[in-house]
């Protein structure tokens, strides 16, 4: 399957213009992952976005007293690491492969240099990555009411 129409099947990019949407695919690197490796760690700097391709990851988030909350499992057609790449804060939760997976990467630098050039890009993918931070701190907040 090409890169392009891959990616307009994925709900960041969803409302991305043809145009756009292969200048994005364009920026895009593959790259694979055993069962049990990390694709990000918790704190480390964010430097891309991962869009899966195959498999299955497992996003836990883990407190300053060392416990850990599996926060979310995201298969293909999913991707993490939106925020990093968009805010260049360091990553917010650790994310490992639950069984062997591809992901085509999409390296931070690259995509804010485009964002900036267009802008009307930005403003597209928005509202995905806003209601994914609303249903993450939902997560959130429903797990400390566990405790």
């Amino acid at each position: 399957m090409e890169r392009e129409d891959f990616l307009r099947k994925i709900e960041l990019f969803s409302g991305v213009s043809p145009r756009n949407l292969k200048a994005i695919a364009a920026m895009c690197s593959e790259r694979s992952f055993k069962r049990g490796d990390y694709l990000v760690r918790q704190g480390d700097e964010g430097v891309g976005m991962f869009i899966i391709v195959s498999g299955r990851v497992k996003v836990v988030k883990e407190t300053q007293a060392g416990e850990s909350f599996d926060i979310a499992s995201h298969g293909p057609g999913e991707f993490i690491g939106e925020m990093s790449v968009l805010d260049g804060a360091p990553r917010s939760a650790s994310v490992a492969a639950q069984e062997d997976t591809t992901c085509l990467v999409l390296v931070s630098w690259d995509f804010r240099a485009f964002l900036k050039s267009h802008p009307a890009v930005a403003l597209e993918i928005l509202p995905v990555v806003v209601r994914r931070f609303r249903e993450t701190n939902e997560r959130l907040v429903n797990l400390s009411r566990i405790q």
